[in-house]
């Protein structure tokens, strides 16, 4: 067997998917760039079809990742993937990923296509596919749910069409890895040019499954699995990536392949995805989440004082986890922050951008002595996520007290004038949001409201996520403060300009 595994990351596309994740341009580039750094072999961009703002999302991906194949997803039929072959031609390295659906149900109620007519469809695609790259990968939707003999059929006919990737997703998580490390063994065997092809697997998680699915899919001989960071994605998920490469790296007894991925690199690509998606890690997610390496037990500390292989068989410091490192202060000069934000991957485009993320850390540094690495993270991702300010928060003042009813007024800035309102609610948070709905008067649903403390310590920053849906639109906002009613309100605004800007989702299921 083939010792490299391929790590194809979709955190672009189809973490995007989760409600409230879809991201900007830049902020996907943001994300690109770091799965670059982490030496992932696959970025899977988007759907150059779904809008035009994805198309031009992957384009820029294309254009910017010079050492990772950059991927763009399209159905099979011809303007799906002539679209996605445009977007990625800037690429140094560029795949078309084309799919159609082969279980009984799906090709009956939702293609209402005969198994003849999918088959053909499929190789006509890669047909299309061909003419702008010879990097192709095939996916046979809901193969989970799908008959065996008629993926031999399907496989063995793109194959031969040129299909140089084969990939078979548990598309609704229905599979159990026993039963799908069958089904990828028994495909191995049967299918005719099986050795010609890299065997793939894409894995949803709900039944919690993904990781274990895909991890029997490799024992049985898959070489490349799809995956995203955090396990971001559509309903419960996909395969989180960093579970899938530490596994992989740990037991190299049992798995006959590694990842070329630089692991320091992950717990920085976690920070990023989940600050710029809004969605927060679990403090006890494998890997990633901020209680993965504490040891709470006295008989495990115990043991890891004495020989730290006694209860951990990973390091901290390999995937990525340092000490909080004070890296900045009150009197740090522009060219330090620069320097730093460069080493943390932070890109700045623009000496306006500069000028302003620098105002706002001094700005923190005068609320919080000491700046952590963090910090500055949460400073940047908080930048990033502005959107044109259509309201812009001017002051507030909140009251709360033991026994009476909180109320919160607030300024701001709407457009080029400037409104007062003030407002009382169940909670000094609850009556900052009324208050700025008295002028917004948004019409919105607040559908998460979710906090999390950015480093240790009492004057850590609060970083705040909000989730607001209208009219079937869902978008996230971001607020970092060291007080939390501030950083609320923030976070509300932000979503609201979101929503007041149109900010397109990108699904490539709507």
């Amino acid at each position: 067997m083939n010792d490299q595994l391929i790590i194809f990351d979709t955190t672009l596309r189809d973490g995007e998917q989760s409600p409230g994740a879809s991201m900007t341009r830049d902020e996907k580039l943001r994300i690109a760039r770091q799965l670059e750094r982490m030496k992932v072999n696959v970025i899977e961009a988007g759907f150059a079809a779904a809008s035009n703002g994805d198309f031009d999302a992957v384009k820029a991906v294309a254009e910017a990742i010079r050492e990772s194949t950059v991927c763009s997803l399209a159905r099979a039929n011809e303007n799906d993937i002539r679209r996605a072959g445009e977007a990625i031609r800037p690429a140094a390295s560029g795949r078309i990923h084309t799919f159609i659906a082969t279980s009984p149900i799906h090709m009956e109620k939702k293609l209402r296509m005969t198994p003849d007519q999918v088959v053909e469809q499929a190789v006509r695609a890669i047909g299309w596919a061909k003419e702008y790259t010879d990097d192709i990968e095939f996916s046979a939707e809901d193969a989970g749910r799908s008959e065996i003999d008629f993926l031999c059929r399907i496989f063995e006919a793109v194959i031969k069409a040129g299909a140089t990737t084969i990939n078979v997703p548990d598309t609704v998580g229905y599979n159990v890895p026993e039963q799908f490390a069958d089904t990828i063994r028994s495909l191995i065997e049967r299918v005719p040019g099986a050795d010609k092809v890299v065997w793939s697997v894409h894995c949803h998680n709900d039944l919690g499954l993904a990781v274990a699915n895909s991890l029997a899919a490799v024992r049985a001989g898959a070489r490349q699995v799809e995956c995203t960071v955090n396990g971001l994605g559509e309903r419960a998920g996909n395969a989180s990536l960093e579970e899938i490469v530490m596994a992989v790296r740990t037991r190299k007894d049992v798995f006959l392949c590694d990842t070329r991925v630089d692991t320091t690199q992950i717990v920085p690509a976690s920070k990023l995805v989940s600050g710029i998606t809004g969605f927060p890690v679990q403090p006890n997610k494998a890997i990633v989440g901020a209680n993965a390496f504490a040891h709470e037990s006295g008989i495990h500390q115990d043991g890891v004082l004495k020989h730290r292989e006694t209860y951990e068989i990973m390091r901290a410091e390999d995937v990525g986890w340092t000490t909080n490192k004070l890296v900045m202060g009150k009197h740090s000069g522009r060219n330090a922050f620069r320097s730093r934000l460069q080493e943390l991957g932070v890109e700045i485009t623009s000496e306006e951008q500069l000028n302003h993320a620098f105002a706002r850390f001094k700005e923190l540094a005068d609320k919080k002595h000491e700046i952590f690495d963090e910090d500055l993270q949460a400073l940047m991702s908080d930048e990033s996520s502005e959107p044109k300010e259509h309201f812009r928060l001017l002051s507030s003042s909140f009251h709360s007290e033991t026994g009476e009813t909180p109320c919160a007024r607030v300024t701001l800035a709407v457009g080029g004038s400037e409104a007062k309102a003030e407002s009382c609610g169940s909670g000094p948070v609850d009556a900052a949001f009324k208050a700025i709905e008295v002028v917004a008067n948004s019409g919105t649903e607040l559908l998460l409201y979710s906090v999390n403390a950015i480093t240790t310590g009492t004057d850590a920053q609060g970083e705040v996520t909000v989730r607001l849906s209208k009219d079937g639109r869902v978008v996230n906002g971001q607020g970092a403060d060291t007080d939390i009613i501030v950083a609320s309100a923030k976070a509300y605004l932000n979503a609201l300009n979101k929503i007041q800007a149109g900010t397109e989702k990108m699904n490539p299921q709507v």
